[in-house]
């Protein structure tokens, strides 16, 4: 797939590039997702995905690198934000099992990882199903990616 970034661009009003992610956002506390914003994809945006990847972690796991903290979609191409906790959109599955958010939370003393936040803008609405793997809705979703954009944040407990 070719993670090529666009025009997008995407921010939080919780930590800027390359800046340290709030605690309230991370496993250690509330573990409530940050909030997120992003100017509009590509012409012909149909619809948002969001994910968020750690790969700073020290884990393989399933032929992959890193650990996979969110992943969301079925986002409406109106939806340029999402508020802190967001409710909105389809989760799939982290890669601590659950559905949904799971925020920084890296081995102590083992410095800072960066958390890389990307939007993606695709040409139509797949509506899929709940609880796909990062994997499984990027096989589902390269035919359809027209941009994307990232934040990167850092953790460090």
């Amino acid at each position: 797939m070719a993670f090529a970034p666009s025009s997008m661009s995407l921010t939080s009003p919780q930590f800027s590039a390359m800046g340290a992610i709030p605690k309230a956002n991370s496993a250690e506390a509330e573990d409530r997702s940050p909030a997120l914003s992003w100017t509009a994809g590509p012409e012909g945006t149909q619809a948002y995905a969001v994910i968020c990847h750690d790969p700073d972690a020290p884990l393989v796991q399933n032929g992959t690198y890193g650990y996979v903290h969110w992943v969301l979609y079925n986002l409406p191409a109106e939806t340029m934000s999402l508020d802190e906790g967001t409710q909105v959109g389809t989760s799939g599955v982290n890669d601590g099992g659950r559905l949904g958010y799971g925020g920084p939370m890296p081995p102590e003393g083992h410095g800072p990882h960066c958390y890389y936040f990307w939007v993606l803008a695709l040409d139509q609405v797949l509506d899929l199903p709940e609880g796909l793997t990062l994997p499984e809705f990027l096989t589902q979703i390269e035919p359809h990616l027209l941009g994307m954009s990232r934040l990167i944040g850092t953790y460090e407990r």
